[in-house]
């Protein structure tokens, strides 16, 4: 491996130990245990994507956090083939139906990444998801929704694979397998709360032609406004949704499956 290589493989370690820490931001200390990069090598690398703008430092904290055009690129990775375009029309129509917070997510590996978001009307908001933000498969309503309607032995090497995603655990196998023999009975992943104390979700898997989960769309709410009684017609609304956007995709990507849903949205897997 050159030397120009090894850098650039590197600075990309460091990127992604800063993402990864989210709104909080991560220190030099934290990055160099993460990456396991020396603190000289580390504070270099970290100093000159502080000097290009492609990460801040917190003047007070002296904490990192991911500048602003390292989102630029995201979105416009994120959007590449139109696949925003496609869905956010059926998420803008949910949040204005549930006065809710909806949300678009896809398989990543073991995770689900969620790429899309919009708030509804309603005034308390529940953002438990940022654009961006990765939880393990079966943790939250379009996670699980992603991981229920996969094949038993598929489902079991992902849980026996699944990493913690801080600042969430693995999901707990026996107790997943029992959120999922729920949502197929159902239709739709309920998450009633553990991610998030308060907070409740439901979701549903897009299928591809071929009946495999590829995307998810999911609506979170309080817990006063998503109870029992509602679930049904919110789950039901999301199905009809998800249906929309699953014949969009198959005339974006015929055949899509997802591993095509990854190659739209290139990131390490």
């Amino acid at each position: 491996m050159t030397e120009a290589i090894r850098s650039v493989n590197r600075a990309a370690a460091v990127l992604r130990a800063v993402a990864a820490g989210g709104s909080s931001g991560v220190r030099q200390v934290d990055i160099v245990e993460a990456t396991g990069l020396q603190k000289t090598t580390a504070h270099r690398l970290l100093t000159t994507l502080v000097d290009i703008g492609w990460l801040d430092q917190d003047v007070e904290t002296g904490a990192f956090h991911v500048g602003l055009p390292m989102v630029e690129f995201g979105l416009k990775a994120l959007n590449r083939n139109g696949l925003l375009d496609i869905a956010n029309p059926s998420l803008l129509r949910l949040a204005g139906k549930t006065g809710d917070t909806v949300y678009f997510s896809v398989r990543s590996g073991a995770e689900a990444l969620c790429i899309d978001r919009v708030t509804g009307s309603f005034p308390i908001r529940t953002l438990t998801l940022r654009v961006g933000d990765r939880r393990p498969l079966g943790l939250g309503a379009g996670s699980l929704a992603l991981l229920a309607w996969l094949d038993d032995a598929e489902i079991e090497r992902i849980l026996a694979l699944a990493p913690a995603t801080p600042p969430y655990p693995a999901p707990e196998s026996a107790a997943t397998w029992d959120a999922i023999k729920v949502a197929r009975r159902l239709g739709y992943a309920v998450n009633d709360g553990g991610v998030v104390p308060g907070a409740v979700g439901v979701g549903v898997p897009v299928f591809s032609a071929r009946r495999e989960p590829v995307a998810a769309l999911s609506v979170a709410a309080v817990e006063s406004r998503l109870g029992p009684g509602r679930m049904p017609e919110v789950g039901a609304s999301l199905q009809e949704e998800a249906s929309v956007v699953a014949a969009a995709l198959e005339r974006l990507a015929p055949g899509i499956n997802s591993a095509g849903m990854r190659r739209l949205l290139p990131q390490d897997d």
